[in-house]
This record gives structure tokens, C-alpha cells and sequence, in this order.
């Protein structure tokens, strides 16, 4: 039995492009899930199908990469700075580049995709919607801490 193992078994390392696959890969099903799930269990997400949910989780992740990085980049720039206006400035930046981003992201996917998906509810849908990206963002969360929690 241990042979049969071995040959399933791999004890070759990943590389870094192996790595960032797995990684979106994850966080795209990820995503997808929790798309899904609200789409079926909160009348506020409604999606006409699943390939349209896949297509959107895929840009929902893309999206929030690139909202992420943008963030980073403008925290590096205030933390190279001192005093307390530039402490200030990268929190408030912080703050202000992840709030608007919700918006600039919910364009893209009314953009996108049209009708086949609606958030409904307070504010047409905007809380509907940031509820549904915490929860990707949290979902993700938990199974990046279970999977570090395993090695």
C-alpha cells in the first residue's frame, strides 16, 4: 500500500507560477461558492446561470487583485514618507481606494454581464453587493488560514 502512495504522492516542490495557479484557482472556486450560495439562499444576488457566476468570480478576484496591489503601492509611497500627515494619508488612502474600489468593481460587473446578475436591496444594491465581496474576502480568509494551519 505504501508503494501505491508513492507514486500518487508527489515530494516535488511547486514553483512560484505553480504557486499564484493554485493560489486564484482557489480563490476562484472560492468565490464562486459564496457567489452561489447567495444567489440561492438571499433574494438580494440574483444570477441567470452558473457560467455567468464563474465568469464573474473570475473578475470579481481579478478585480480585487488589482484593487489590492493598488493599495499596496499607494501605502508603500506614505510609508516612505514621515510624520504624522503621512501616517494619516495611508490609512485614509487605504480606506479610500477599498471603498470607491466596491464601486469602480460593481460598474465592471453591471458593465460585464448586464441583467444576468443583480444585487437588489438598500442603496440599489450597493449594500447587497459589498456584503457578498466581505463574505468572498472571509471565505477566502478561512481556507488560506486552514491550509497554513496544515503544513
Amino acid at each position: 500500500m505504501s508503494e501505491d502512495f508513492k507514486h500518487i504522492a508527489s515530494a516535488q516542490v511547486m514553483s512560484n507560477p505553480q504557486r499564484l495557479f493554485v493560489r486564484y484557482f482557489t480563490a476562484i472556486l472560492v468565490d464562486l461558492t459564496v457567489l452561489n450560495l447567495f444567489a440561492e439562499y438571499w433574494s438580494h444576488v440574483i444570477i441567470s446561470s452558473f457560467t455567468i457566476s464563474l465568469f464573474a468570480a473570475t473578475l470579481l478576484q481579478a478585480l480585487l487583485q488589482l484593487t489590492l496591489k493598488l493599495e499596496h503601492r499607494v501605502a508603500e509611497y506614505f510609508n516612505s514618507k514621515p510624520g504624522k500627515a503621512a501616517r494619516f494619508m495611508r490609512f485614509f488612502s487605504a480606506w479610500l481606494i477599498l471603498f470607491l474600489s466596491k464601486f469602480v468593481i460593481l460598474g465592471a460587473v453591471d458593465f460585464c454581464f448586464g441583467h444576468s446578475i443583480q444585487f437588489e436591496g438598500p442603496l440599489h444594491g450597493v449594500v447587497a453587493f459589498i456584503v457578498v465581496v466581505f463574505a468572498m474576502l472571509g471565505a477566502e480568509e478561512v481556507i488560506m488560514r486552514i491550509y497554513r494551519r496544515l503544513a
